[in-house]
């Protein structure tokens, strides 16, 4: 598949997503695509057989879905993706929103490389790696988090509780889930939001949980 069959299908899904990408972030997010590949050729980052449909619509498209809470972070506020492995959907984002903040904790040095990588040819300011695991950090005290998220790390029960010593009034869990996820939430915790959206070429359901502490 050529560059132009890449950028058609990335400006179409987001078109059809309803999203705002400027130009210059989505021939960012182009690259971003093209250097993935040839990555994944030595190193395994997404599955050998996906195709570039696919790569731009689970990928890329699912982590761009994020941007409208991504766009109500306050001022200084931080977007942590935990175990973000390729950049899904951290860096994603850091590339689509150049003015917000964005951690990357990922413990597994080939992706630490990769992600350091993508963020000099990308020329991204924007974007930070914490090469780890979250729970070895006893906090993000350079940081603000306002979200934290996760692509299939683990399991949502077991995210949120390795994410609580990390909430705060502002701070937010968010949730990336199947359409019609079983998620119990502790007592502590509360939903704030449901986003539920659906991808453009396949027509697969997500949806998105925006957990919050509950006030005392």
């Amino acid at each position: 598949m050529s560059h132009t069959d890449t950028a058609a299908l990335l400006t179409r899904g987001i078109k059809a997503m309803g999203l705002r990408v400027g130009a210059a972030q989505q021939e960012r997010l182009r690259r971003y695509c093209r250097e993935l590949e040839k990555w994944n050729r030595s190193i395994n980052l997404v599955a050998r057989n996906t195709t570039r449909a696919d790569l731009i619509e689970r990928h890329f498209l699912d982590s761009l879905a994020l941007l409208p809470l991504v766009d109500r972070l306050e001022p200084g506020q931080s977007l942590v993706d935990v175990g973000t492995g390729a950049g899904f959907p951290g860096l994603v984002l850091a590339v689509a929103r150049p003015d917000r903040p964005v951690v990357l904790v990922e413990p597994r040095q080939k992706r630490v490389s990769f992600l350091r990588h993508l963020i000099r040819v990308l020329a991204v300011t924007n974007a930070g790696i914490r090469p780890g695991r979250l729970e070895d950090f006893p906090g993000l005290p350079d940081q603000r988090p306002g979200l934290i998220t996760s692509r299939a790390l683990m399991e949502p029960d077991r995210f949120l509780a390795l994410c609580a010593p990390f909430l705060d009034r502002s701070a937010r869990v968010l949730l990336m889930l199947a359409r019609r996820p079983e998620v119990a939430l502790p007592p502590h915790l509360v939903l704030e939001q449901k986003i539920s959206y659906t991808l453009p070429f396949s027509g697969v359901e997500r949806v998105l949980w925006l957990v919050g502490r509950l006030s005392t």
